[in-house]
């Protein structure tokens, strides 16, 4: 039989690497990985999961769309992955997040038409329900039929989820007009080793480790549902080759809601931390509640969560410690806490 053939837009990144890594452990594919490769990214685990699975790597800057002329022309499934993310980003350059987030897509789904390609899918964030929650008490869980929405439109913090719903609604208006199958996942707090280092869970690490006390906890009443790297790979996955996801939107993530301050402090029992915690302001535009409601990926896809948020959290705690220990430099210039920030609302 011939293998099917897997584009993944963006797979030097921590969850297109996931996904790459799931489909070369459990399906018989052709995998093409294709991204600028930001620094830090052509490390040991990306080299380990491109000579396990014979993984084609194309690298270059897809903001420019003759980049795509290096792409073959017909591929079965096309993983979009490729964006720029995280809270700091936004908040420092969000010109540049809309200028480079806003390109691929556009960039991506021109490519799309003009060739050969099966199914297509879209990754998108909790991010884009903003101000669905605190600001129009909708649910939590939330379901993917709510509104999406940000509270306010001139704020760097939310250029990353503007981005998002254009791709959302990018996507499916392309695939309704040029007939191509596209499925949308909104992933919602993903975490595991090699996240990068502006995010939450690296920078809790990594203030551990420096031995901060007494510890500051940001947000410490707010929550979070957080899944593990390895199922939301999985999810994604079974969303894609889903025989009837085409137009549909699935959320990707758990139904584990924790606070913050409980997430710190397993961090710190973890990492043996026996000082004070204090509790300190969060970021503006930090929603207050943050869980999905997965039961439509629960019936449509059999997507089920394995790995709980503790037993993630021991990898992601030991990976990040590893790594602080080897005395290697934090790429992209790490984590900023709020009040590092230039931006304060």
């Amino acid at each position: 039989m011939k293998k099917k053939r897997v584009l993944i837009l963006g797979g030097a990144g921590f969850i297109g690497l996931g996904i790459a890594k799931y489909l070369g452990e459990n399906k018989n594919y052709n995998i093409t990985i294709a991204d600028i490769f930001s620094p830090g990214q052509k490390d040991a685990d990306f080299d380990q999961v491109v000579s396990d699975h014979s993984i084609k790597v194309i690298k270059g800057d897809f903001t420019d769309p003759e980049m795509f002329e290096k792409l073959d022309n017909n591929y079965d499934y096309v993983y979009m992955l490729a964006s720029v993310v995280g809270v700091n980003r936004c908040i420092e350059e969000p010109h540049e997040v809309i200028r480079i987030n806003t390109a691929l897509i556009q960039n991506s789904l021109e490519w799309i038409t003009d060739n050969n390609i099966g199914k297509v899918l879209f990754s998108s964030s909790s991010e884009c329900y903003a101000a669905t929650t605190d600001t129009f008490n909708y649910p939590v869980p939330t379901p993917e039929k709510v509104p999406l929405s940000i509270s306010e439109i001139g704020h760097p913090r939310f250029t990353y989820a503007v981005t998002k719903m254009l791709g959302e609604s990018a996507f499916l208006s392309y695939g309704k007009e040029y007939r191509f199958p596209v499925t949308i996942v909104r992933y919602q707090n993903i975490f595991g080793p090699r996240m990068g280092f502006k995010h939450a869970i690296p920078h809790l690490v990594q203030r551990f480790y420096e031995g901060q006390n007494p510890f500051k906890i940001y947000g410490a009443d707010q929550t979070r549902a957080f899944c593990y790297i390895t199922d939301a790979s999985e999810g994604t996955v079974l969303a894609l080759e889903n025989d009837n996801s085409d137009q549909e939107i699935y959320h990707m993530g758990s139904p584990v809601e924790i606070t913050i301050e409980e997430l710190t402090k397993a961090v710190g029992d973890m990492m043996n931390y026996t000082g004070e915690y204090v509790s300190a302001p969060t970021y503006p535009g930090s929603v207050s509640r943050r869980c999905p409601d997965i039961s439509k990926s629960k019936k449509h896809l059999g997507y089920s969560p394995k790995v709980s948020w503790k037993e993630g959290l021991k990898e992601t705690v030991l990976w990040y410690t590893n790594f602080y220990r080897s005395g290697k430099q934090i790429y992209s210039g790490g984590f900023k806490a709020p009040e590092e920030l230039s931006y304060q609302g």
